[in-house]
């Protein structure tokens, strides 16, 4: 055959390879594409469709895996005959989803993509050889249900040295990222709480308590945090906050805001705050924020946090520091629950800090973070007429808003047509009624520094800026 005319959308969700690889596959069991025709090679396919070859062979890949093409060397990919699948059933309707796609752009700015460049390979390697031995057989058993006590201990110093967080191994429980441990603290609260979280947000958060039937309560944020005097008059129970840096406008709580949301916990049985200490590592001008916790003296504080940013989003290890009386709790209503992080990356983890390489990989990733950031603030100072900046003195996003005329939408959709991927400020927000001009927010840190001039210069010349 010459060509297929798939009709690609690049403004939908769904990505690209996985559209092509529908369409090829409707085609075939609908009888449009008959045995033993040849498709087009990937690179004339990628040049009419005017996408990258990768795109192609991903859907072809996935078509062969699944019997509905052959590949013959030096010839091509061939369609099967659709009788002579075993089975051939409904398509499925794919499920949308806010994941990172695996979608191939030239730049992609979104806030949880790290510099993978930076990772320290050998050290880890080192590390992960000592743990994957015989004579540790014992870890392909089930372990704690908190997790290693070994790599609880190594949390816990560092979370007082680095955080001022004063907790014991004890109190610490360890969970395949933030959600399934907010998914436990859910369990531990009767069905009526009601929640509090700061919006623009987290955006899993409600998705979390929508599964659960929880009341949510979204809490407006200002240049001084969250507004703690909404609290009280929502009655909320639980309240979820990230202190030291939001997401995404990277304010810090004042002094005043942290004693008035203490003491409202402290003014009540069953009130408690949730501290995310989102991205506290990566702070670049003067001291580290003290966390709430380290405030705490009723014991109203859940800490949080995670190694997705520190480390790898891959190595799913998150932790969560329970009061002493919501742990008694934890034991005896939740320890059923096995581990959902694994055995050997906990150990792998714990040697990685016992011997000090992830501070030495901290160290060196915020000097690497701090040039990013001061060099695509500086670029951005050449459109301050159009472009204004959020959130510039810590983490690896900043926020941009956008004052050229477009809306969000265009934006969005222009950068793509530059192939540069961003995301709007709507996709944090759960009431979406912010007011006021359409606001960007720009992770920086997985594109190289060699990389940023250009990368800007190319969006904003996507926006007409």
């Amino acid at each position: 055959m010459d060509m297929l005319s798939c009709d690609l959308d690049r403004t939908n969700e769904i990505p690209l390879y996985e559209q092509l690889y529908l369409y090829i596959k409707r085609e075939i069991i609908e009888g449009r594409l008959h045995y033993q025709t040849k498709l087009p090679s990937k690179r004339k396919l990628a040049d009419f469709l005017e996408i990258s070859q990768n795109t192609v062979e991903a859907a072809y890949e996935q078509l062969t895996s699944e019997g509905y093409l052959e590949v013959l060397p030096r010839k091509g990919y061939f369609v099967m005959a659709s009788e002579d699948l075993e089975y051939v059933g409904k398509l499925d309707v794919p499920i949308k989803t806010d994941n990172v796609k695996n979608e191939s752009f030239r730049y992609h700015f979104h806030p949880s993509i790290i510099d993978t460049a930076g990772f320290p390979f050998q050290q880890w390697r080192k590390y992960a050889k000592n743990v994957m031995d015989e004579r540790n057989s014992d870890l392909l058993l089930l372990g704690e249900p908190q997790g290693e006590f070994e790599l609880r201990t190594e949390i816990a110093d560092y979370l007082y040295h680095a955080r001022g967080v004063k907790c014991s191994p004890e109190q610490i429980v360890l969970g395949a990222g933030i959600e399934i441990l907010l998914q436990q603290l859910v369990l531990l609260w009767d069905a009526k709480t009601k929640y509090g979280v700061e919006d623009p947000g987290y955006h899993l958060i409600p998705r979390i308590m929508k599964t659960y039937g929880r009341d949510l309560y979204p809490l407006q944020v200002d240049n001084s945090g969250v507004k703690v005097s909404e609290i009280a008059r929502a009655g909320i129970d639980v309240v979820y906050v990230t202190p030291s840096r939001h997401f995404p406008y990277g304010t810090i709580l004042s002094v005043n805001r942290r004693n008035k949301l203490l003491n409202w916990a402290a003014e009540a049985d069953g009130r408690y705050i949730i501290e995310d200490d989102y991205d506290s590592e990566y702070r670049y001008s003067g001291k580290s924020i003290p966390s709430l916790q380290s405030m705490d003296q009723k014991g109203k504080v859940i800490y949080m946090g995670s190694f997705s940013k520190s480390l790898m989003p891959s190595i799913r290890i998150s932790y969560m520091v329970l009061p002493h009386q919501l742990m008694e709790r934890f034991r005896s209503e939740l320890s059923f629950n096995n581990s959902s992080v694994s055995r050997m990356d906990q150990h792998i983890l714990a040697q990685f800090m016992r011997h000090g390489d992830f501070g030495k990989h901290l160290n060196r990733m915020r000097k690497i973070y701090r040039r990013k950031l001061e060099k695509i603030t500086e670029m951005l100072k050449h459109y301050a007429d159009k472009i204004q900046v959020i959130g510039e003195n810590s983490g690896l996003h900043i926020v941009l808003v956008v004052q050229n005329g477009l809306d969000e939408t265009l934006l969005v959709k222009k950068a793509e047509t530059a192939n540069i991927r961003v995301y709007p400020l709507s996709q944090y927000t759960f009431e979406k009624k912010y007011e006021g001009p359409p606001q960007i927010i720009l992770g920086f840190a997985g594109i190289p520094e060699e990389d940023l001039d250009d990368a800007i210069t190319s969006l904003m010349k996507s926006w007409g800026i």
